[in-house]
């Protein structure tokens, strides 16, 4: 079953600056490894090897048939906490 990926702001910025990051504009291997890991977040949630692990974080709507990448982050970073916010 295919599913639809989309990326939020925060994501978009995230693989933009991990483009950046890894030099994937002059790097042919990093290029290759950038391209993977956009296409892995259909299937994973982690994506790399190593010390190269990333964490994608993302929510599936199963009857949308949608994937919404929210949030990818360097594996080695501490957990991705969400905070709820306090109602008055």
């Amino acid at each position: 079953m295919a599913y639809r990926v989309e990326l939020t702001e925060r994501a978009e910025r995230d693989l933009r600056r991990l483009y950046l990051t890894i030099n994937a504009t002059h790097s042919t291997q990093a290029r290759t490894w950038f391209l993977g890991l956009e296409d892995a977040s259909l299937h994973h949630a982690l994506y790399g090897r190593g010390r190269n692990v990333y964490r994608i974080i993302h929510a599936i709507d199963e009857p949308g048939q949608t994937v919404t990448v929210l949030h990818i982050r360097h594996g080695a970073r501490g957990a991705f906490i969400i905070v709820p916010s306090r109602t008055r």
